[in-house]
């Protein structure tokens, strides 16, 4: 079905077509300036044509000789084609872990800030004035990581966990009293996160250990440590004698924490973290194949000075009522430029919003309750595995589960997986891994069962496993007695969180309706007005384009889904690269970096590499004008490069 009106419009000579009809372009609908206003603006300027404004202002030398080539469509073409790419995709149950985790969205939350213009739109809070409706949600993102991982002070968030440990790494070093160059990476981290950090370290001469955190003594000197909480196989390892020998070096300690765990286990600051980072994805952010996600990043009071990245505080305005502000910006690069904290600049608003409503709606209690029921059914589990004759390599774990084969085969489990669109994590030929989730129910355990049985005739009912568990859904049925959670006694949470009022009065839909209507009535964004603020942040979110954010089969794929279920995307990105190569002119184009700084941050690692290629690594400075954004200068002291300020006229 379209829904688009059949009837003709009235158009311009220059705009024929019907609503919806494939004669109607998407730059007709999103374009704003009409004929006549363009034609204004061309009369105050005393100028007859674009073309003209144009040769006055483009100098011919850098003028593009050729249209591009590229074909144009209208949405509903573009759409129509973008779901038989998405079709190509296969949307498998995923058990895979590493970092990301099915979730569900609540459709309140879906419907008015996903799908909002009203909050996708909003641009960067710099004037705090028309921006109160997202500092609140930001600060009430901050709030949430300060409870969950019992620090002092959250910045308002980052692009992903692993770059967000990358920043622990170089704020750690920036702090550091002694000559300490090397960073100790505890093996248990996830993987990429360890990829990430070891390539962040290079260009600053810092050496990372990657290493066994169990038997590492400390005999070499560093200035920071990075732990995973629990551990990427789903080990929950009790870390406060490795923090207290790590203090003892001089060492600040990292801990990249699973938010949701937190809920049920020890937070990180109080056994003795300086820094706690990891991802806030599976509060009700979709996988996406990887993103975006909102990362977070929480320290101690003492080092807010060297925090990357916004921090919402707490002001007073003219009238000396409470109102909020971004806060100590004068650590950030578009003030401090090549001084800078970090390079970060916007990071991942919406989806910070989108984490930190996730936890007003459900409150402590609720997102307590979803923590139990993935680690009750994660215990079930694990004991109905070692019915089967399978090991489990962790005593304690929350939801993820580390099984050996033994002598089964995996060829075999891998092909029952695959009837049952079914992944798992292959950790080797005789380990998989396992992670629990929020869409997670009783029938998947089964499925589970049966796959690792290799049969559908199991020798146990799901009720005989869970017998010694309580308040756990079984079709209709309750389990009876009580749960024996596979935590340590000494890592069971026993403070509080979530205390705050705003997380304890909208848990109905209409009640947090009402709430982001309030908040979005306080920020300017399209729905009320033009934006005239040129920025790298100023992108259009036409309708259409966020459309397919939401359609499960880009927005339910785990980023390790092996490459034949991800064929949609893979098309998906060799069309992009295709068309952005014929835009940019160049021979190649990566769409890995997660943010522009981050674009930028990797061609200057490209201009070093090159350098060193040619024998010439002591080219090492960089020059930027002094009219250049901020993130340009700060990205090439990250890159290990001399930064050279040029001075501009009064044209720039």
């Amino acid at each position: 079905m379209v829904l688009y009106s059949p009837h003709q419009i009235e158009t311009s000579d220059r705009q024929p077509g019907y609503i919806g009809s494939s004669s109607v372009s998407f730059r007709q609908r999103h374009i704003g300036s009409s004929p006549d206003a363009i034609q204004q603006m061309l009369d105050v300027l005393g100028l007859p044509s674009l073309d003209a404004l144009i040769d006055q202002t483009v100098p011919q030398a850098i003028r593009q000789k050729q249209p591009l080539k590229l074909e144009e469509r209208s949405e509903y073409a573009a759409l129509t084609e973008l779901k038989k790419i998405a079709s190509k995709n296969q949307v498998f149950r995923s058990f895979i872990g590493m970092g990301y985790y099915d979730c569900i969205t609540p459709p309140v939350i879906q419907r008015n800030i996903l799908e909002n213009p009203g909050w996708y739109t909003a641009y960067t809070p710099y004037q705090p004035e028309i921006a109160q409706g997202r500092l609140e949600a930001l600060l009430n993102f901050q709030t949430t990581i300060i409870d969950l991982t019992g620090l002092e002070i959250a910045n308002a968030s980052l692009l992903d966990e692993a770059t967000a440990a990358a920043e622990a790494m170089t704020m750690s070093y920036g702090l550091c009293k002694t000559k300490a160059k090397a960073f100790f990476v505890s093996n248990a981290c996830h993987p990429q996160t360890i990829e990430v950090v070891q390539s962040r370290a290079l260009p600053l001469g810092i050496d990372v250990i990657v290493g066994d955190h169990q038997t590492f003594e400390f005999d070499v000197p560093v200035f920071g440590v990075l732990l995973q909480y629990p551990a990427s196989d789903g080990t929950i390892y009790d870390y406060r004698n490795f923090v207290d020998r790590a203090k003892a070096a001089s060492a600040l300690v990292t801990v990249a924490a699973d938010p949701l765990s937190l809920t049920l286990l020890t937070p990180p600051g109080e056994f003795g973290a300086d820094i706690a980072v990891g991802s806030t994805q599976r509060f009700g952010i979709p996988l996406g194949y990887g993103g975006p996600h909102a990362a977070y990043f929480a320290t101690k009071e003492e080092y807010k000075r060297q925090v990357p990245g916004r921090i919402v505080g707490v002001s007073k305005d003219v009238h000396g009522k409470p109102a909020l502000r971004l806060a100590l910006q004068t650590r950030e690069q578009h003030i401090r430029r090549d001084k800078a904290t970090s390079n970060i600049c916007t990071a991942q608003v919406l989806l910070a919003v989108m984490a930190s409503m996730y936890a007003v709606y459900h409150g402590a209690a609720g997102l307590k309750n979803i923590a139990e029921n993935i680690h009750k059914l994660t215990v079930m589990l694990a004991q109905g595995l070692k019915r089967l004759g399978y090991g489990i390599s962790s005593e304690f774990f929350f939801d993820t589960l580390r099984v050996e084969l033994g002598d089964r085969s995996l060829e075999e489990i891998q092909a029952a997986c695959l009837a049952r669109k079914i992944n798992l994590r292959i950790l080797d030929e005789s380990t998989v891994g396992i992670s629990l989730d929020e869409t997670t129910g009783v029938k998947d355990l089964i499925d589970l069962f049966e796959i690792f049985a290799l049969t559908e005739d199991l020798p146990f009912t799901i009720e005989e496993i869970g017998a010694s568990l309580s308040d756990l859904p079984v079709g209709s049925q309750k389990l009876q007695q009580n749960p024996s959670l596979q935590i340590q006694n000494s890592l069971i949470r026993n403070s509080g969180y979530l205390s705050h009022p705003v997380f304890n009065r909208y848990h109905s839909e209409t009640e947090l309706l009402r709430y982001l209507h309030r908040l979005q009535a306080k920020d300017l964004s399209l729905t009320t007005s033009m934006i005239p603020l040129g920025s790298c942040t100023m992108k259009l979110n036409a309708t259409a384009e966020m459309m397919p954010v939401t359609w499960p089969e880009f927005g339910q794929i785990h980023p390790f889904s092996p490459q034949p279920q991800t064929r949609g995307y893979q098309i998906l990105f060799q069309q992009l690269e295709a068309w952005l190569a014929e835009i940019t002119g160049f021979a190649g184009i990566s769409l890995q970096p997660n943010a522009g700084s981050q674009g930028e941050y990797a061609g200057l690692l490209v201009i070093r590499k090159y350098h060193e290629n040619r024998g010439e690594g002591d080219r090492n400075v960089c020059l930027i004008p002094s009219s250049a954004h901020g993130t340009n200068p700060a990205s090439a002291v990250m890159a290990g490069m001399k930064v050279v300020a040029i001075a501009c006229d009064t044209q720039g």
